[in-house]
């Protein structure tokens, strides 16, 4: 039986794009920056922290894009990672032919995320996180899409599945690649910004991203504003590849984590979630349903285990946003 889904073996070596040879290496100003210029109609925005194991992948499968190098930018934002992850970027971006800024902070996903809106001079935004890796026609076609779809503020690329993850990353794998795998017009309220291109014309008439949300949370405050000025969001054909957690604890702890962000989310934006849905009685239920659907496009056994998979994050999240709610009181 063929599979439906693009797939991805991290242990092979990535495509690798011809380089002209730069003309000149990138100069210094804080961290590491090249030249920029006002001409560049792509942003590639990748927020990063402490991401030594991945941000190897993700940035050689940036520079590898066929996408032309003359008019994309790359703007780098590091929350001041602790390990080698400066060290690595830099190694890269030392000769390459993009133009390239880092930049620091350490204010949270917000204000990095808003950092990279103040920096660019490109028609659009695809966002990266520092555990991707893209396909080397990844942003092409994210910016075809854009450019014959223009009330499309937000274009949500698709989710491919790595071959060799273990059970939990494979089941959360499985989870995202049914949440996106329908192109067209979404109606979605939650999109995230991993492998999703913005409009920068989008997102500066939401007013950017909110510096003020330090944890989790804004992205979906951004799509709530740009949803709210009249864009529509789109799941688009490229497809990109995400490392996600290994462990049943680390997957608990992201949730959790997730959850007790909400709390203040929610006070700012009530109309952004059903809370109802997150109920893992409601929850268990709702993704009994989509069994069939994953079994079709994977032809796994372990989609069975969806459901216990998607409880068992629902129940951290619920508990992290119950903490939450109580600490607020």
């Amino acid at each position: 039986m063929t599979k439906k889904y693009a797939t991805f073996d991290p242990k092979k070596l990535l495509p690798k794009r011809e380089q002209p040879e730069s003309k000149s290496k990138a100069g210094t100003e804080r961290l590491l920056e090249g030249s920029m210029d006002s001409s560049a109609r792509l942003t590639v925005g990748l927020c990063v922290k402490n991401a030594e194991e991945t941000v190897g992948k993700t940035i050689e499968s940036v520079i590898n894009q066929d996408f032309p190098h003359e008019i994309m930018e790359l703007i780098i934002v590091d929350g001041c990672s602790e390990d080698r992850t400066l060290s690595i970027l830099m190694d890269y971006l030392g000769n390459i032919n993009i133009k390239n800024k880092i930049l620091s902070e350490n204010e949270g996903l917000g204000s990095a995320r808003q950092t990279v809106v103040d920096n660019a001079t490109g028609t659009y935004i695809v966002w990266v996180d520092g555990d991707m890796v893209l396909p080397i026609d990844f942003i092409r076609k994210q910016v075809e899409f854009m450019e014959s779809n223009p009330s499309v503020g937000i274009g949500k690329g698709k989710y491919g599945i790595r071959d060799g993850d273990n059970l939990v990353a494979a089941l959360e794998n499985i989870e995202f690649l049914l949440n996106f795998n329908c192109e067209g017009e979404t109606k979605s309220k939650s999109l995230g910004t991993s492998g999703c291109i913005y409009r920068v014309e989008a997102i500066r008439q939401a007013g950017g991203f909110d510096e003020n949300i330090k944890g989790v949370g804004e992205d979906m405050d951004a799509e709530y504003r740009i949803k709210d000025c009249g864009w529509k969001f789109c799941v688009t054909p490229a497809v990109f590849y995400e490392k996600r957690r290994e462990t049943w604890k680390s997957l608990w702890d992201e949730y959790f984590w997730h959850g007790y962000g909400w709390r203040s989310l929610l006070r700012k934006n009530k109309g952004m979630v059903n809370l109802y849905k997150l109920m893992p009685p409601i929850a268990i239920a709702l993704e009994f349903l989509r069994v069939p659907d994953a079994y079709r496009l994977t032809y796994r056994k372990i989609v069975l285990l969806l459901p216990l998979h998607y409880v068992f994050k629902r129940i951290a999240w619920f508990l992290g946003f119950t903490k939450s709610s109580l600490a607020s009181r």
